[in-house]
């Protein structure tokens, strides 16, 4: 393994866990199922055994996680014999979307779509109808909850709390500056612990954050510790070691891995795409530029009227009065043009000048792919103004569906305009009642 510091990283680990355990009286493992927390959840508990201590953990379920990665915590749940609580949380959480811009946040385990989730709830967890959670409120984002999980556990339990937290410098320059930051404050000087401000007696504590991903297998497989087996599936999928991600699965950097969870999960695959807004795209496109981005790439293999035909469906998927406002106004554009010059259809260009296309004096598919890719609402690149009857529109399918659109999701100035007016009176009927 590697040496950093004159010292093998596995045995420094060790030594990091040990003295968590001489100094802090309460500790609680950060735990998602990955490699790297799967790890260091079984390090603290050889610890723990030596010690005769116990830790507690907290794992947030995401609902659209991989099978194989429930089934391989309940075992961890279930072998690791020094865990005192643990935190199975099934709440209704706001989570990112990087696979559309249309819903660019999702809420897992949310009770009125009970009939689409990805699974069913463990019966075991913590959720809306047993909640012991006091600062928990609905649809709260991820980031939010955690640091309130720390300042609830820290009031629960008195004296010093520590929370092991699975985090690798080598992962992301981000990680590694939560490492080496000067400002942080640390907990007798360690670099390896972070106080969680602003509480007092609260710290994260990083234990394996020297590890290389080549170090977290080998310590897997020198102590014959229990892993996640949807690794080996990713790996035998083409997915090599340091590209391996898991979590919920439209995140920013997990939505690359999208193609991947259907191969590995394809028993699955249907629910996921009921489920959230943009999965069928996302797996087809996750490894191009138009994933997440307002102008997008179409595909070498397709033709301007194949993708401007795909878009239309896609955006149909998860919401058909929105295609069907689109689709009657393509309809329009191209029966303006039929009359006009006798454009039928079928003669009509997959793309033309584009000079001319930009002078909107032409007609071509790309120019209805175009205003697609945009989120162009009112289609003004194919020469529609914004009448009074798309406004009233809008503002149906916006009161219906808050995610509809944000303001930063599209580039067009009477959009947002139009957006953030209607936003204003949803806010002022909601403080009037």
């Amino acid at each position: 393994m590697k040496i950093y510091n004159g010292k093998n990283v596995f045995d420094a680990s060790l030594e990091r866990i040990e003295f968590a355990f001489d100094n802090f009286d309460n500790l609680c493992v950060s735990y998602s199922g990955g490699k790297d927390s799967t790890v260091m959840i079984q390090l603290v508990n050889m610890i723990a055994e030596k010690k005769n201590r116990q830790f507690d953990v907290l794992f947030i379920d995401m609902e659209a996680q991989y099978l194989m990665t429930i089934e391989h915590i309940k075992t961890l749940k279930n072998k690791l014999k020094n865990i005192k609580d643990f935190y199975w949380v099934c709440l209704p959480l706001s989570l990112r979307n990087a696979v559309s811009v249309f819903e660019p946040r999702w809420i897992c385990w949310e009770k009125e779509k009970k009939e689409k989730w990805v699974r069913e709830m463990p019966e075991f967890a913590i959720n809306e109808d047993n909640n012991i959670f006091p600062f928990f409120r609905y649809a709260m984002e991820f980031e939010e909850f955690v640091p309130e999980f720390e300042k609830w556990y820290a009031e629960k339990n008195k004296g010093r709390c520590g929370h092991f937290v699975g985090i690798r410098c080598d992962e992301s320059l981000n990680r590694f500056r939560t490492i080496v930051s000067m400002k942080k404050d640390r907990f007798m000087d360690k670099p390896w612990t972070t106080r969680n401000k602003p509480l007092e007696n609260s710290y994260s504590i990083y234990p394996i954050y020297d590890y290389r991903t080549e170090d977290v297998w080998i310590a897997t497989f020198n102590n014959n510790f229990e892993w996640n087996y949807v690794y080996e599936l990713m790996y035998k999928n083409g997915l090599t070691i340091h590209q391996q991600r898991l979590c919920q699965p439209f995140g920013d950097d997990q939505k690359n891995g999208l193609d991947q969870y259907r191969a590995i999960e394809s028993e699955n695959w249907d629910k996921l795409l009921k489920r959230v807004a943009g999965v069928n795209f996302g797996n087809i496109y996750c490894r191009t530029s138009a994933l997440g981005n307002i102008t997008s790439e179409k595909p070498k293999h397709m033709t301007w009227q194949e993708w401007a035909l795909y878009l239309l469906e896609s955006i149909g998927i998860y919401n058909e009065k929105l295609e069907k406002h689109y689709a009657i106004k393509i309809k329009k554009f191209f029966t303006y043009w039929k009359e006009k010059c006798g454009c039928d259809l079928n003669l009509i260009e997959d793309e033309a000048d584009k000079k001319m296309e930009s002078l909107k004096i032409v007609p071509s598919w790309r120019r209805v792919a175009r205003a697609l890719e945009r989120n162009d609402f009112f289609l003004t690149r194919l020469s529609f103004g914004e009448t009074k009857s798309d406004v009233n529109y809008l503002k149906e399918m916006i009161y219906g569906c808050n995610n509809l659109y944000d303001e930063n999701s599209t580039d067009s100035k009477p959009l947002k305009r139009l957006y953030n007016k209607v936003k204003e009176e949803m806010e002022n009927e909601k403080n009037e009642k």
